[in-house]
Formats: C-alpha cells, structure tokens, sequence
C-alpha cells in the first residue's frame, strides 16, 4: 500500500510507480558493436524487445543510450585506461576506438527501431546520468521513476541504477532483460542492488504485466 507522509506519496511497490506519468523506460547501449560481444546477445535482444513493446504500447516514455568512444586524441585519462583495460592491451598505442561517432559499432541494433517520440543520448561515461541530458528530460516530465534494460549490467546499468537513485529516482531492474559480459560479475551487481534497497527488481513477464494493467487503467473511465 503507497505510504503517505509530509504532503508527499510513497511508493511500496512496483505497481505503486508504473504508470507512464510518473516512469520511463531506459534503454541501455543496445548497439551493435555491443550486443554481438555478448553470448546470450540475440536471447537479451528479444527480451529488450519485448518490454520495449509493451512500454510503448501502453504510453510510456522511452529513451535509448549509446557509448560513444572519442578520437584517440580527445581521449583524457579515464578515457585512455578504460579503453586499455577493455581492449586488455597495454600501452595507448595499441587502443583502438570501438564506438566512434557514425561507426557501424556505435549503431543501435536495427530492431529497436526508435520511433519519432523516443530520444537517444549519446554519453562517454558508465553512468547514463552523466553528461546526457536525461536527468533533466526526466524531471521537465514530472518523471520520477525508471525501469532500464539492455547491455551491460556490470559495466553501466548498475552505476546508471545507483547514480539515479542518488539523484532521488526510484530505478527497476528488468534482471533477465539485462545482459552481461561476466555472469559472476553481473550477479554480484544484482545482489549489491538487492542489498542496497534503493531498487525494485523484476523480470519481463512482471514488468510486462505491470504495463498492461497500466495501459487497462489508463484506459477505464473514470467513476465520478
């Protein structure tokens, strides 16, 4: 049951936030170049899918992400180690930009299909909160919510996940809607989060049903 204090609602549950006034729906680097380097790539693709399906059919707010690497000689120092560390190569020499600007790479994966309603940001760090303007989209849409899929959650969804609660979001995981390049690592992202309490975690078919009762109540009339 929502709590209610100070003038202000509470939310308990994840039906408690899933309507598309108060929540948007993240989609997390689904790009080429990412999505083929994982195993279970076309398996979280469809996945990704079909609760980007059921969130625009029930009028959520969509907005996609992609990492984009700088020229070699715009990358800073976070830029440079990072990239080493990926690459496990061991001098900036051999770093090769993955996900330049206008790179098939750095392409979103065609099945997406971003609709004219629906941003995407570009962005340089983990965090899709940083440097994008996503927060302040959000906020200028009285959003206080977010459920977020795609790639990868030991990587960027869960410092996304983390940075947005800080901000004063409430985040939902679609676990199985969110892959991995570690499986050891993303379950221990998974039960970090857990642990934290600032998220609710779910699975397709609950976040799924949560948007088709959204949809369902958004569309009975109102008694009065």
């Amino acid at each position: 049951m929502m709590q209610r204090a100070y003038g202000l609602s509470i939310p308990q549950t994840l039906e408690d936030i899933c309507d598309p006034q108060r929540m948007a729906v993240i989609v997390y680097d689904m790009q080429v170049g990412i999505v083929k380097q994982i195993k279970n790539g076309r398996q979280i693709t469809e996945k990704v899918l079909q609760v980007l399906q059921a969130a625009r059919s029930a009028g959520f707010r969509v907005f996609f992400t992609r990492h984009m690497s700088l020229p070699k000689e715009l990358m800073g120092v976070f830029q440079l180690r990072t990239a080493m560390a990926w690459q496990r190569v061991k001098s900036v020499e051999e770093v090769r930009p993955w996900f330049l600007r206008d790179s098939p790479g750095f392409q979103l994966i065609p099945e997406l299909n971003p609709l004219p309603s629906e941003a995407i940001f570009d962005k340089i760090a983990m965090s899709a909160f940083e440097g994008t303007p996503l927060d302040m989209a959000l906020r200028d849409c009285r959003i206080e919510a977010f459920a977020i899929v795609g790639i990868a959650m030991e990587i960027g969804i869960e410092p996304t996940i983390r940075h947005g609660a800080d901000l004063g979001y409430i985040p939902v995981v679609v676990t199985d809607a969110c892959g991995c390049g570690h499986n050891d690592a993303a379950a221990r992202s998974i039960a970090n989060l857990e642990f934290a309490g600032d998220a609710f975690l779910t699975t397709v078919d609950g976040i799924c049903n949560q948007f088709r009762n959204a949809l369902t109540r958004n569309q009975s009339p109102h008694q009065g």
